[in-house]
């Protein structure tokens, strides 16, 4: 047996990397063509988020595990980490030129996937003996299940969860035999570390894998201490996680619809795609096998019909609303709601094992499995989701199963099928993104020659260079450098969006997805002091530092007007209206907000594209240049055409010079906070050019805010010091020692019960296991 789980394991991962790369080859799509593969969140977020891990890894970046100082103005980078990097695949990136972290990602991807196909090929022979080639084909069906393949292919750190699920059920195995408590533990910390939202997924399936082997309390019982002890020891990631959550600028609430029977019935089959149904394509011999067990001789007794029901409560979970929030944490999610559908994939193979464990399964079964799935395929006839190619390519898989019992070949046939039906998955997935999804260039040699301009200008921490516009991703600081305001992900700060959306900035995904905002007076405010624009590098006007000090009194508190509450944080006027007929005077910067208007806006020989559709979207405050003589901007489009206003830019230098003339005489930028020397008898308050996140601490107390910015009182200090700990470390890292503590306890106590010694050893295999053991290895 220790010989061929190595060969299905390895047989599993061959097939899986085989029929991707041909169905990526097919459709010419990235890395094998010209069609582009970043859709979405893998180019928009994804990617620049493994840039900024590959800049960690090499001690590149600007800042550390716990501050982003290069996204946001400051972000908060722990909850992002543990959302979106914690994978033990993730620091391969570092392995790549950082011009290639495209071909790092789709190799990383390929990889998990091949991962998870050999997970699953060497947990089934574990939980019950079998053929090695069976176990390696089903591997291969696991990891290459339509869900893999159409939505988790393009959110890379999903595919953990596809891995936890196989290697959770092997935890089951040991929970049920009393076996390795300590590996078991750690393994179900490695799952949650790796991707906490989909190993929980993969947790509540691995459960129900047990409540079928084995529903006896004893052992149900110890299987729910493994897991909140393992949760448990993932907790310094966990907590900030999910506080980082509470604190994000809050998404669109969704209420669930069931998807239409003629479109699930369409998703059995290869070569279909919907982003709002689910993915329910598996290798079509899997159903086959599965349904076989409602046909077999024995299919009363409890271990045989109990997977059929298994199969049935799981699929029909995905249709309920209550079932439906229960997987997906109670929260509807914000795009395709069928998530946990992997966790499908996974117990249909674990049920068509069941099938071919013992031997090909008697004919009459077979014949049994394939009319029944053949009857559910029916009701797609009213779907348009089927294709032709899906129909052809299912009923060769229907087909497939009747040669199991006929010998090695079979292996072969099976093979070829599973290949085919995947490619063609592929192929027609990666053509369906694209058609009905936002893409984005892979990068280019111009982007070579942008991120060396901007690192040759980098000033930090004397000042920010930002990004610029225009933008390709939402988080164009990470993947090209810099130190801006460009900022997207799930956990954008409430505290940040809703401060730059006063001051007026635009922004895309309902508010979690920031982007750059150039305009002179933010550029001061957040001492941006050079910005790619028009092609180039160029030095902007005059800025205060990152850390000023402003005169004793309240806070701002902003209004509608972002042009008043620049003013307001700045401290001085700086904008004034446009005459009569809205024209500014000569030799001032004219000035448009119009958040929800969608169209071009035209100033003598200027025209800027804006794109507001609140909330969805927000067009930025933008400059309408200086023009020669006073012009009426024109405006053609739709939505309201906002506010205008006139930047005299004498006086912004003024308010610039006074702000530099009261700040700090030194500032020290660590990895997680800042150290400012102030000058003798400083009152006032000093503020951090950052957003105040929760989290920042100064002189011992939690920070001020002024403005939506860190800020603490001067207090006639000679020196502040302020850093920032994301919320939830400290008591994630107190939980995980409790974790540690109790699981010693246990692991020790279980040690001197069973006679043996207390770390990673097996306890002895009981004969009855041992026996069936060298059967497996004999078939």
């Amino acid at each position: 047996m220790k010989i061929r789980i190595p060969r299905a394991a390895g047989l599993a991962a061959l097939l899986t990397v085989l029929a991707v790369c041909a169905g990526d080859a097919v459709a010419s799509t990235f890395p094998f063509g010209r069609h582009r593969r970043g859709v979405n969140d893998l180019a928009n977020q994804f990617l620049p988020f493994h840039a900024h891990l590959w800049d960690l890894l090499h001690g590149r970046a600007d800042g550390g595990l716990l501050l982003n100082w290069q996204s946001g103005w400051g972000s908060s980078f722990l909850p992002d980490l543990g959302t979106y990097l914690t994978s033990p695949f993730a620091p391969l990136v570092a392995l790549f030129p950082r011009a290639d972290l495209a071909y790092a990602l789709y190799g990383i991807t390929v990889l998990k996937m091949a991962a998870a196909a050999a997970a699953m090929a060497w947990v089934l022979p574990r939980i019950r003996p079998g053929a090695w080639w069976a176990a390696g084909l089903l591997g291969a069906a696991y990891g290459t299940c339509g869900w893999a393949l159409l939505e988790a292919v393009y959110n890379p750190m999903w595919m953990d969860g596809l891995i936890a699920f196989p290697l959770l059920c092997l935890v089951g195995v040991w929970v049920r035999e009393g076996r390795r408590p300590l590996l078991g533990t750690l393994l179900v910390a490695a799952c949650w570390t790796a991707n906490f939202y989909t190993a929980y997924m993969a947790t509540l399936g691995a459960a129900l894998v047990l409540l079928v082997t084995a529903p006896r309390w004893r052992v149900l019982l110890r299987g729910a201490v493994t897991v909140l002890l393992g949760v448990g020891l993932s907790a310094p990631l966990l907590l900030p996680v999910f506080l980082g959550t509470r604190h994000a600028y809050p998404g669109v609430v969704r209420d669930f619809a069931a998807a239409d029977g003629p479109d699930l019935a369409a998703r059995l089959m290869p070569a279909t795609y919907g982003f709002a149904t689910p993915a329910l394509f598996v290798f079509t011999a899997v159903p086959v096998l599965a349904a076989s067990l409602l046909f077999r001789r024995d299919a009363r007794a409890p271990a045989v019909w109990r997977w059929p029901v298994l199969v049935a409560a799981v699929a029909l979970s995905l249709q309920w609303g209550p079932t439906h929030l229960v997987w997906h944490v109670f929260a509807t999610p914000n795009g395709s709601p069928y998530r946990q559908t992997f966790v499908l994939a996974g117990v249909l193979v674990l049920a068509a094992w069941q099938a071919v464990a013992d031997g090909p399964p008697e004919r009459r079964a077979l014949l049994g499995g394939t009319g029944l799935i053949g009857l559910l395929a029916l009701a797609a006839l009213g779907s348009a989701q089927a294709t032709g190619w899906g129909w052809a390519l299912f009923a060769a898989g229907l087909a497939a199963p009747l040669v199991v019992r006929r010998g090695r070949p079979a292996v072969l046939v099976l093979a070829a099928v599973l290949v085919a039906q995947v490619a063609a998955t592929t192929a027609w997935g990666d053509q369906e993104r694209l058609a009905r999804l936002d893409d984005y260039p892979a990068w280019s040699a111009a982007d070579t020659r942008r991120a060396a301009a901007l690192a040759e200008a980098d000033g930090w921490p004397a000042y920010r260079t930002d990004s610029g516009r225009p933008q390709v991703t939402g988080n164009e600081p990470m993947l090209l450098g810099g130190q801006g305001g460009a900022y997207y992900s799930s956990l954008t700060p409430d505290v940040l969006t809703r401060t730059m959306r006063d001051l007026g900035v635009g922004w895309t995904s309902r508010g979690r997805n920031l982007q750059s905002l150039d305009n002179p007076v933010t550029d001061a405010l957040f001492a941006v002091g050079a910005r790619w624009r028009d092609g180039a590098v160029v030095r902007t006007g005059p800025t205060a530092p990152l850390v000023t000090v402003r005169p004793p009194g309240p806070p701002p508190a902003y209004g509608p007007s972002p042009f008043r509450n620049q003013e307001l944080l700045l401290g001085a006027r700086v904008y004034e209206p446009p005459a009569a007929g809205g024209a500014c005077r000569t030799g001032t910067e004219t000035f448009l907000w119009a958040p929800d208007f969608t169209g071009t806006a035209r100033l003598g020989d200027r025209t800027v594209k804006l794109r507001g559709q609140l909330q969805k979207w927000r067009a930025t405050l933008t400059s309408l240049g200086t023009p020669a003589r006073p012009s009426v901007p024109v405006l053609t489009g739709q939505g309201h055409h906002g506010e205008l206003a006139c930047l005299d830019r004498t006086r912004l230098a003024t308010a610039v010079a006074a702000l530099r003339s009261t700040a700090p005489t030194t500032i020290t930028v660590t990895s997680d906070g800042f150290r400012a020397g102030l000058r003798p008898g400083t009152r006032g308050t000093v503020v951090l050019a950052a957003p105040r996140l929760a989290g920042w601490t100064c002189e011992g107390r939690p920070a001020d805010a002024y403005g939506g910015l860190v800020a603490v009182r001067a207090d006639g200090r000679t020196s502040v010091t302020c850093s920032f700990r994301p919320p939830g470390l400290r008591a994630g890292l107190g939980a995980a020692g409790a974790a540690a503590l109790l699981l010693a306890v246990w692991v020790t106590w279980t040690a001197l019960r069973s006679g043996r010694a207390p770390l990673l050893a097996a306890a002895p295999v009981p004969a009855s296991r041992a026996e069936s053991d060298r059967k497996a290895g004999a078939l």
